[in-house]
């Protein structure tokens, strides 16, 4: 299983930000914006169209790692560990010094193939949250926050409400300044440009 969770973490540590970014033509994402490597932060330096292309690779680097360790491990758990050491190579790339984005759209496509039910609820919070004030980062920490509850009392494995935990730590974690940002009323808005 180790094999697997190494190829889970090289592919969740594609740097499809950084590389979407420079060939919209933006200056090099790290110094752009928040200098997160994610989405959101392509979405302000570029626009909409490559924000939302990298989210969705993004969520896809999850989810091609879950349903590849399905299909090359037999143990019951590989598909969880494999969700979460691609979301762990999304925020810490070895490529790129180990600075890489939040993980949340990452987490979204692991989990979307891991826990589907719990999933679904946690992206409409996720959604309503950021209509509502616009802030990204909020509907990104209270998602990944339900995640874990909603997986166990939706019924998903042990391994599977694990991994959802500790995600949600290290998403919550990389998230920290954003707080602080949210906190001091800095926090930049969806559609704000960087």
């Amino acid at each position: 299983m180790t094999a697997i969770i190494f190829a889970a973490y090289l592919i969740g540590s594609i740097p499809f930000a950084l590389i979407l970014a420079r060939r919209w033509g933006a200056i090099d994402l790290r110094q752009a914006g928040s200098g997160n490597l994610g989405a959101a932060n392509v979405m302000r330096a570029t626009g909409v169209t490559a924000g939302a292309v990298v989210a969705a690779l993004d969520m896809a680097k999850g989810a091609a790692s879950v349903w590849l360790a399905g299909r090359l491990s037999s143990e019951p758990a590989a598909p969880a560990v494999a969700g979460l050491a691609a979301i762990i190579g999304h925020i810490y790339p070895i490529w790129l010094r180990f600075r890489g984005g939040k993980g949340v759209a990452t987490a979204c496509g692991a989990f979307a193939v891991l826990a589907p039910a719990a999933a679904v609820p946690a992206l409409a919070l996720f959604v309503s949250v950021v209509w509502l004030t616009k802030y990204i980062s909020l509907g990104s920490m209270l998602a990944s926050i339900a995640l874990p509850p909603l997986a166990y009392a939706l019924g998903s494995s042990g391994a599977v409400v694990a991994a959802a935990t500790a995600a949600a730590a290290i998403i919550i974690f990389r998230i920290d300044s954003n707080l602080t940002r949210l906190l001091a009323h800095t926090e930049r808005r969806i559609g704000a440009r960087a």
